[in-house]
Parts: structure tokens; C-alpha cells; sequence
């Protein structure tokens, strides 16, 4: 809520001129209903359109992709765009109030072990959110084309175990007693293929828009892990300052790390009106894929 108001702020517009909601989370208040509609409830546009997109890491790619052709087929005019995740809830704590800092009491030597055996994943992750507002822009402004994949096979990689409707219920007390409601991930084989796939897709979508790696000015990329990050670089031969991180003071984010990392960049003056900017993001899915954007 606070990102959209202030996304809708920098853009000098109110909640009502916005006419389509997309909004991408993998952590949603519910089960179902999705997000978006909440949220344009507490804009105070509760009648507006919202679609709710699952891509993980990589939904600003897709996210922007689905904008362009709500645009582009007249079906909305303005779009709200938003990435946003509270993470802290699947991690492996047990003493919220420690967390907070509600208390100064110790924790259990239980909760203690608990978190320091899934330290690896929880020193990762982070909570936070970013809005967009788009609409048409005037050529050579605006969104020039993306370049998308998914690979359900790949699945495991990283996802959650418990919690799906293929179990009755779909959610047990055993599972919670089997840490199933933990991420899963296997480091060695997201890292490869992130590296492989996300070079791979910059180019074919560079080679596809007749853009050479040379003219983009900024790689934004979703912020998961450095040592990708810079693999990725390295593989697209690009200069460690086109190439900016965020991810040693917010953590992956996920959705919004992409649309957080723009907005510090903008807000600095970096990233300025007719740069060339390549979004690029691999998430749970395994969803990936790129897309160029005239600032």
C-alpha cells in the first residue's frame, strides 16, 4: 500500500486514474482471494480490475510483459503495477515477539537450533515492495520487447513441500512438525541454471530487438545472490557498473527486488530519462526471462 501511494505520488496521479491492477506476490495475506483486489480496496478503487500473477522472482519481467498487452489491446490505459512480499513468515522462527523486539528475553535452545539449522535460507530473504505506474509512451520511450520462459520440470529447485490441495487437508499438523512449510532449494542447480538460462535469454532477446549488450546502460536484475549476479555479468561480459546490487542491505525480495533496486537508482540520479534498461530475473517455477525498457 505504502509503494502504490507512492509510486502514484512520483507520477502525479491519484488512485483513480488508475484503471488495472497486476499484482505479483508468492506470499499473499490469503489463500485465496488474490492481493490485487484487496489492495484497490485500500486505494479506495475497489471496482478497478486486478490480476494477480505467481512468477516469484522473475514477475517484473512477465508483470511487464502482461502491462504492455493490456495497453497495447486498449483493455487498460493506466496500470499499477506492484511487487511485494512479507517472507518472514515461512522462515524458521518460533519467537516472534524476540524478533520484533517486543521483548529481551532469550530465546530457547530449541528455537535456537532451529534457526541456526536453517540459517542458509533465512539470512537470503527479506520483506519489502515496489509499485509502477505505466501507461503508453511515445517512441523510442517505453517498453521495446521481453523474452520469457518456464520450465515446470524444474520445480524443486525451490518451492514449498506443504501447504498444496494435493494433500486432504491441505495443510496438517505433521507437516508443520516436518519443517515443510520451509523453503526448499537446491543452491548448485539454481545457480547453474540462472547463470546459463539468464545469459542465454538477454541475448536472444538483444540478438531479437537488434540491440547490442554494448548500448544497455543499466542490468537490473533481480537481487537473490551475488555470486549469480556476477556470474551473469561475467557471462555478458558486461562492467561491474552497469550491473548494480542492493541485496547486502534489503535481502531477496523476490517480487520487488527489481522495482526496489530501479527506484534507489532513479532516486540517485543514476538511471535517467533514455536509458536503456535490461530487467532480468530467475525465480521458483522455474520462471525466467528479460525484457528492455527505454527510461
Amino acid at each position: 500500500l505504502v509503494a502504490s501511494r507512492r509510486a502514484l505520488k512520483d507520477a502525479g496521479l491519484e488512485p483513480e486514474d488508475v484503471d488495472f491492477i497486476v499484482f505479483a506476490t508468492m506470499t499473499p495475506e490469503f489463500i485465496f482471494p488474490g492481493s490485487g483486489g484487496l489492495l484497490g480496496a485500500k486505494l479506495g478503487i475497489p471496482r478497478v480490475p486486478a490480476l494477480d500473477i505467481r512468477q516469484q522472482c522473475a514477475a517484473i519481467p512477465y508483470g511487464l510483459q502482461v502491462a504492455n498487452g493490456l495497453i497495447e489491446t486498449g483493455a487498460a490505459k493506466r496500470i499499477l503495477l506492484i511487487g511485494a512480499e512479507a517472507h518472514a513468515g515461512f522462515m524458521p522462527w518460533d519467537d516472534w515477539d524476540v524478533l520484533y523486539g517486543e521483548t529481551d528475553r532469550k530465546v530457547s535452545e530449541e528455537a535456537y537450533e532451529k534457526g541456526t539449522r536453517h540459517r542458509g535460507l533465512a539470512v537470503l530473504f527479506g520483506d519489502g515492495a515496489a509499485a509502477m505506474v505505466l501507461e503508453r509512451a511515445e517512441a523510442p520511450r517505453g517498453f521495446l520487447g521481453a523474452e520469457l520462459h518456464t520450465d515446470g520440470r524444474m520445480f524443486d529447485r525451490i518451492y514449498i513441500p506443504s501447504g498444496g490441495f494435493r494433500s486432504r487437508p491441505y495443510f496438517t499438523p505433521e507437516m508443520f512438525e516436518r519443517e515443510e512449510h520451509i523453503p526448499r532449494m537446491q543452491g548448485r542447480d539454481l545457480f547453474k541454471t540462472a547463470v546459463t538460462e539468464l545469459n542465454r535469454t538477454v541475448r536472444s532477446l538483444c540478438e531479437t530487438l537488434e540491440v547490442s549488450l554494448e548500448e544497455i546502460d543499466w542490468f537490473i536484475a533481480h537481487q537473490a545472490n551475488d555470486r549469480i549476479n556476477a556470474a551473469v555479468r561475467q557471462a555478458l561480459k558486461a562492467p561491474p557498473e552497469k550491473v548494480p546490487s542492493n541485496i547486502a542491505r534489503f535481502g531477496n525480495t523476490s517480487a520487488a527486488t527489481i522495482g526496489i533496486l530501479l527506484d534507489e537508482l532513479r532516486r540517485d540520479g543514476k538511471v535517467k530519462e533514455g536509458d536503456l534498461c535490461c530487467f532480468l530475473a530467475l525465480g521458483s517455477g522455474l520462471n525466467w526471462g528479460a525484457c528492455l525498457i527505454r527510461m
